[in-house]
């Protein structure tokens, strides 16, 4: 039933994407069909196009994503291992609340059957959608937004593509563990918004930040179920925007390098590209945020869950009056840190849980510093 929001693929499209060689990425990829719906049970990654636009505003364009497919589908694949479909297209209901209706009950339906969707967008507001896909799953999330803004927007206004992240925070079921965003520009932020993330315990990397070292990230999608990117956190003169300037932000190379770390991330379930309005112009560049993610996926090295931890080298570094232990992968070189937590109200039954960190954490821990994402992880536990 599901599925049933989903419309085939534009038969004119898809004979254009067809008659491309076969060692094109079209020729690896499952389409939705007039007469044929692929087999999830046979799929890992799912492509949905969701061109639903009213969150973005009245000035808003509608989203045409054949640009988007025309490229992507015109890349060649790396040497993949895994099977791809394109499901299609979500159409825009009576209403934005019936288009959040739809894509939350095609994400939960994929996310349950191990499927990972990627969500090519309409505005950013969709990601609470996504975000609401995960209820039924029973389990806390941790969502990353690669972004320019917070998007908490004011109290009295609507869900948009600026304000969808009040309506996380706010609404019930609350299943939001934690929130990272990469690439955040403090003149288009309150000091009141940047002033609420630091009481949440929420992770914010300043765009200078990141860009002076991108792998200061890679733990932060290490430990994200669902990431959402806004392509106004790139520049536009490597975007191809011309609707909404953007001076500043990631260029092209290194929103690609995020995208390739969200895939690698063994525990990222769902991923979405939002925020796109001069399709023709931008197509390029998304289409290549999409293929660096799936490429990361195809190298994800199945270290999560945690299980063994034969595989790993402990160290134990003497911190005031407590111990703070990190593991070392054998295979990978990437570092966990050991979170203690408590596991009901009375904050008496202690446990520890693992947190993806840096090689720079250790080396902070041993120079008698605490790691600056062990100290949020560690209050959220106690609150």
């Amino acid at each position: 039933m599901e599925f049933d929001f989903l419309t085939p693929i534009d038969t004119d499209l898809l004979i254009d994407i067809k008659n491309l060689s076969s060692q094109h990425l079209s020729s690896k990829v499952v389409f939705h069909t007039e007469d044929d719906f692929p087999d999830i049970s046979k799929i890992n990654i799912a492509i949905v196009g969701v061109p639903e636009n009213r969150g973005a505003g009245e000035n808003a364009t509608t989203s045409d994503l054949s640009f988007i497919r025309k490229e992507l589908y015109n890349l060649f694949p790396g040497n993949w291992s895994k099977i791809i479909a394109d499901l299609g297209d979500i159409l825009p209901g009576n209403s934005k609340e019936d288009t959040y209706f739809a894509l939350q009950k095609v994400v939960s339906k994929l996310v349950k059957n191990k499927i990972i969707p990627i969500i090519i967008g309409g505005s950013q507001d969709l990601t609470y959608a996504i975000y609401r896909g995960y209820d039924d799953l029973e389990q806390m999330v941790n969502l990353v937004s690669i972004d320019n803004k917070f998007d908490l927007g004011k109290q009295q206004e609507t869900i948009s593509s600026e304000s969808y992240f009040s309506k996380i925070i706010v609404d019930e079921p609350n299943n939001l563990f934690n929130y990272s965003n990469i690439g955040f520009q403090t003149y288009y932020n309150s000091q009141e918004e940047i002033d609420l993330m630091e009481k949440l315990f929420f992770d914010a990397y300043r765009l200078g930040e990141i860009c002076n070292n991108l792998s200061i990230s890679e733990p932060v999608f290490r430990d994200a179920d669902l990431v959402s990117i806004d392509l106004n956190s790139v520049k536009s003169s490597d975007s191809g925007n011309l609707n909404n300037y953007q001076p500043n932000g990631f260029n092209g190379k290194e929103i690609c390098s995020l995208s390739r770390y969200a895939g690698i991330s063994d525990k990222v379930s769902s991923f979405g590209v939002f925020n796109h309005f001069s399709a023709k112009q931008e197509s390029p560049l998304i289409a290549q945020i999409i293929w660096y993610f799936i490429e990361g996926v195809h190298y994800r090295s199945n270290e999560y869950p945690f299980g063994s931890k034969d595989n790993y080298i402990k160290y134990t570094v003497p911190l005031d009056d407590e111990d703070i232990v990190f593991y070392k992968s054998n295979k990978t070189e990437r570092w966990w840190i050991e979170i203690p937590f408590f596991t009901n109200s009375h904050n008496k039954l202690k446990k520890n849980t693992l947190l993806p960190c840096t090689h720079d954490d250790y080396l902070a821990a041993c120079n008698q510093e605490f790691p600056e994402r062990w100290w949020k992880a560690q209050r959220k536990s106690i609150i």
